[in-house]
């Protein structure tokens, strides 16, 4: 049987200058100073600081698909009075007075000196090794991951040797020549799981009492350690709590991650700048907005002056069009560019303002129980903005406060209601979860069951899942996992 169905659907289209609005809008300072350079470099129409000028760039941006290098262009298509004027030229460059022009300069800084595949070769030299030994080990050692891990079976690295190194050779001299890359620094590069990884790092120790014992631990009882039995590992070790104590003591001192202990790996090291700051002034919150997010820009005089220069010439040559509808296009790209930098800098200071007076109660004491419940479309309603608006300034920025540096997602959470039936913020059950967890005695660990009844005594109503689930997400390991002796 053929059926028919009529479906409506709505839908809108976004322009490719909307587009690259949302997308200048989402892009955090350091990002946004990356996406100005490259376009004052792509745009020559386009330049930055002051310049008193009297000619202004004055374009209807409609009108940017005008011309084409495949049409012939007539002198009355261009109205290059469009583009010229004899006002003084207007206010683009999107300063105001809570942007503070004199902000500290940040650059990223690199972590200096080799990789971290090149120390680990540089050490191979001071071996004595075979070609094929060296060939191995240098292949091994491009095996190794960031956190200093070869996560590969040898038979699959033996295999590659062959195929792409023509090197033949068997699992056991594979073996052979891991145990001396096991020798190279930092202790424990080269594990294939993090037993080894230990177990590497403890006998490069000096082999007292706990330490050995903690290497009799790590090599013959592995699971019981990691799923915290410690009865069970008195009793296979015929020791004290004391000893036992020591012996973990040891472990829990070594490095899980070996290659990111090397700080010579090339990579960059994050530093977050903030995008907004608030300050308490004479009991008030004060917002600014990070004065590199607000450049001084204007459209080039030199792109002005060719403007003039077609205007009153009487003879249009076609190079002389071909040449204007160049001018055109650029003239448009930075007016749109200095536009939308105004636009991004005013929807970001009105989002985080808005944002910043809901969490009013929070940002004058600090205390996370304070913050109200509070979602995307409270803030979005609040300033008649679209919610996808809202979320790229929240996902993506920072703000500096008195407390620290936050990320603004940081401050929303979801509602649920208390035994009084009143709203309250998930963060603030949350925070009280891991209060009452760190409060409690590690020997005996509380138990998500009893999680849930606390939390119901303290006012809040939540099932033993969704404590569960609470804890999960502030990286809060199960009772048995929080166990100590």
């Amino acid at each position: 049987m053929l059926k028919q169905y009529l479906q409506f659907k709505l839908s809108q289209k976004l322009s490719p200058q909307q587009i690259q609005l949302m997308k200048l809008i989402q892009l955090p300072t350091q990002a946004f100073e990356q996406r100005l350079k490259q376009e004052l470099e792509e745009n020559p129409a386009l330049e930055s600081g002051k310049e008193d000028i009297e000619n202004e760039y004055d374009s209807d941006l409609d009108n940017t698909d005008d011309f084409n290098d495949n049409e012939s262009i007539n002198a009355d298509d261009i109205n290059v009075d469009e583009y010229l004027s004899d006002d003084e030229i207007p206010d683009y460059r999107t300063q105001a007075n809570n942007y503070s022009s004199d902000d500290e300069e940040k650059t990223m800084p690199y972590a200096a000196g080799t990789s971290f595949t090149q120390h680990l070769i540089n050490q191979l030299n001071t071996y004595r090794l075979s070609d094929e030994e060296r060939d191995i080990a240098e292949f091994l050692v491009g095996s190794i991951d960031e956190s200093g891990y070869i996560r590969r079976e040898l038979s699959d690295i033996m295999d590659d040797l062959a195929f792409t190194q023509n090197v033949y050779t068997t699992e056991e001299s594979i073996e052979k020549v891991l145990k001396i890359v096991h020798q190279l620094d930092p202790a424990g590069v080269g594990a294939r799981n993090l037993q080894e990884c230990l177990s590497i790092q403890l006998h490069r120790k000096e082999k007292t009492p706990d330490c050995l014992l903690a290497i009799n631990i790590i090599d013959n009882a592995f699971e019981q350690f990691t799923k915290k039995h410690y009865q069970k590992l008195l009793q296979k070790f015929n020791i004290s709590e004391v000893q036992l104590k020591d012996a973990i003591s040891n472990i829990e001192h070594l490095n899980p991650k070996p290659g990111g202990s090397y700080a010579g790996n090339n990579r960059i090291v994050e530093h977050v700048v903030p995008d907004f700051a608030i300050k308490i002034v004479d009991g008030e919150l004060e917002l600014t907005l990070n004065g590199r997010n607000a450049p001084e820009l204007h459209v080039s005089r030199e792109y002005n002056n060719m403007l003039n220069g077609y205007k009153e010439s009487k003879d249009k040559s076609k190079s002389q069009k071909d040449a204007v509808s160049f001018i055109k296009q650029k003239l448009d790209a930075a007016k749109w560019f200095i536009e939308a930098i105004k636009q991004r800098q005013q929807t970001l200071f009105i989002t985080m303002s808005a944002i910043m007076h809901y969490q009013k109660e929070y940002f004058l004491t600090g205390d996370e129980r304070n913050l109200k419940p509070m979602i995307l479309k409270d803030i979005a309603d609040e300033i008649s903005m679209d919610v996808s608006t809202v979320s790229r300034v929240a996902n993506s920025k920072y703000v500096d406060t008195p407390y620290g540096t936050k990320l603004i997602k940081e401050f929303f959470s979801e509602s649920m209601k208390n035994d009084q039936g009143e709203d309250v913020s998930t963060r603030e059950i949350k925070k009280i979860l891991e209060t009452v967890i760190e409060e409690e005695d590690k020997k005996k660990p509380l138990t998500d069951e009893t999680l849930a009844s606390i939390l119901k005594e303290k006012g809040y109503p939540i099932a033993r899942r969704t404590v569960a689930k609470y804890r999960e997400q502030q990286d809060i390991p199960v009772a048995r996992l929080r166990k100590k002796i």
